[in-house]
């Protein structure tokens, strides 16, 4: 009897644990082609001096509360993006918009007014553009 009773409460322990988690798996995915990969590495040597940004080359976005601003050189307009729009926005422009390799201009607009909403969302919306570009391994350049 006095080895029936620990063998009785061995089981029922063992039956009430939780089951062991499986483990996790050791291969990790494969990085997910964005369609960036075709442009080279930046070379900051091509960059043009802080003082005289408006000589940028290659893509140009602006943090905005509505989304973000891509800046459209050619025709002076900015076309507004949410932010699921950015990697393939990105991936879209020919390798020629890239002379300085995978690296892009980031400005952020004033707020439209001095909210604490306002400021929130601009920080919001630039918090989620940083993290897209490094995920898509696309270096920042801050406008001063």
């Amino acid at each position: 009897m006095r080895i029936l009773i620990p063998l009785i409460l061995a089981g029922l322990l063992a039956a009430c644990s939780k089951p062991e988690a499986p483990a996790p798996e050791t291969t990790s995915a494969a990085p997910q082609e964005t369609g960036l990969e075709r442009i080279p590495e930046p070379d900051s040597s091509k960059f043009p001096h802080m003082q005289d940004m408006s000589s940028w080359k290659n893509p140009q976005l602006v943090v905005r509360e509505d989304g973000i601003g891509m800046v459209d050189i050619v025709n002076h307009e900015i076309h507004i993006l949410t932010q699921e729009q950015i990697p393939a926005e990105l991936a879209s422009l020919p390798q020629s918009a890239w002379p300085y390799g995978r690296a892009v201009l980031l400005t952020q607009a004033a707020p439209s007014d001095k909210s604490e909403q306002a400021k929130a969302k601009l920080r919001e919306n630039r918090g989620l553009l940083v993290g897209t570009l490094k995920q898509l391994q696309v270096q920042i350049h801050e406008a001063p």
